[in-house]
């Protein structure tokens, strides 16, 4: 009997623990997503933005299933809010791709438009 308890306390511990990093990776992976955001906004580039939106998914999805979890549902908010405002469906539906192809780990430099490099980290 005290086994079968020390096996279920154990268990719980470590499903707690994973839940915690889940939490961890899905509040950093939303502040990838204002991060790239936040950098869209700086660069200031015309047709930029689908790259951004690759690279914010990108960056939260690797920080785990966490992260990924909150690239997807904070990438459906925006572009549900987007067709709400009256954004075309099919401009979603871009947008959408990029953030796929940056939660998938695709190569997200042929997003970026004609003339700009690929922003470094300083």
């Amino acid at each position: 009997m005290r086994l079968i308890l020390a096996s279920l306390v154990l268990v719980a511990l470590l499903l707690q623990t994973e839940a915690c990093n889940h939490v961890g990776e899905a509040m950093g992976g939303a502040m990838d997503m204002i991060d790239a955001y936040q950098d869209m906004h700086q660069a200031d580039y015309v047709g930029a933005d689908k790259y951004f939106h690759a690279r914010g998914n990108r960056d939260a999805a690797s920080r785990g299933p966490g992260g990924r979890w909150a690239a997807e549902k904070i990438s459906d908010a925006k572009e549900w809010f987007d067709q709400i405002r009256g954004d075309p469906a099919a401009d979603s539906e871009m947008d959408q791709e990029a953030n796929r192809l940056g939660r998938d780990g695709g190569d997200i430099s042929v997003l970026l438009p004609p003339g700009m490099d690929e922003p470094t980290d300083d």
